[in-house]
């Protein structure tokens, strides 16, 4: 295990793939997520001579988690931080919800350290449905029992078609989440606090974002929706949208295979010659 301490906080990151390789992708983690949420998608990157870059943020499962709450600068400024602490100079982002948001605020306030962006069910701005989800997980995050959590949280994040087909799969899952710890827990509750204080980003801050971008969204995604995602793409000059049907908000999980296709594609283009 690798912990980067910055400011009397470790941040707990992986450097995976070529340690020699020519370029860099960074993966940027759902509010709920760890680096291992990324290896499926990694994995293909790795095998390719690229170098992978997995942390959690602070708050996240494996980081410190001082008090809060944060903003998406401070993540955004932190992961820049541990770039430079491993001698990378540029990198590729990819961000998956709350991640998202970091990659367009790390995409406005360091341009010169993005090569290409990949924004996957993200906002850029704070809703009333979307507020009232997140907010509605803060209690039963609070009592400590990871497996309520789980199920409070999960029809507002997974498909309809994804629900109905891995029932067996998400109650594992939700028992798996059981014994999580309150620790976990406590940090999520600091996150959503984050996410509700911090998200909104202008017009005119989107349109700073130069690098090239890629904007994906689950059709079905209820909590960051499609329309919210096309908004992003508008501001976002030259940048490319993406919609994948039948998909909730946790397009990573529920559609591996198609985000696969869409980051190998859209990175190998805009890896340099």
């Amino acid at each position: 295990m690798s912990f980067f301490e910055l400011d009397g906080m470790k941040l707990y990151f992986e450097l995976r793939g070529n340690p020699e390789g020519k370029e860099t992708i960074l993966f940027l983690n759902g509010v709920m997520a760890s680096t291992n949420s990324w290896y499926v998608l990694s994995k293909p990157f790795e095998d390719s001579g690229y170098r992978v870059l997995l942390h959690d943020f602070k708050g996240q499962l494996k980081s410190g988690k001082p008090q809060g709450p944060y903003t998406f600068k401070e993540h955004a400024d932190e992961a820049v931080k541990l770039m430079d602490h491993l001698g990378i100079q540029k990198a590729h982002l990819v961000g998956t919800s709350y991640g998202g948001e970091v990659a367009m605020r790390l995409s406005m306030h360091h341009p010169e350290r993005v090569q290409s962006m990949v924004v996957i069910d993200s906002t850029s701005e704070k809703t009333a449905v979307g507020s009232s989800f997140v907010s509605s997980w803060k209690a039963p995050a609070l009592t400590g029992d990871g497996e309520s959590f789980f199920n409070t949280l999960m029809p507002s994040i997974y498909g309809e078609k994804f629900i109905k087909e891995n029932k067996e799969f998400l109650s594992q899952r939700a028992k798996a989440t059981k014994g999580i710890g309150q620790d976990y827990l406590s940090g999520q509750v600091t996150l959503y606090d984050s996410f509700l204080q911090d998200v909104q980003m202008s017009k005119e801050e989107l349109q700073s974002i130069k690098a090239p971008s890629l904007i994906v969204c689950g059709e079905q995604d209820i909590l960051k929706t499609p329309e919210e995602s096309l908004r992003i793409h508008h501001h976002i000059s030259g940048s490319e949208y993406v919609t994948l049907p039948e998909c909730g908000h946790v397009s990573i999980f529920e559609k591996p295979k198609e985000v696969t296709t869409l980051l190998l594609g859209f990175i190998l283009k805009n890896t340099v010659k």
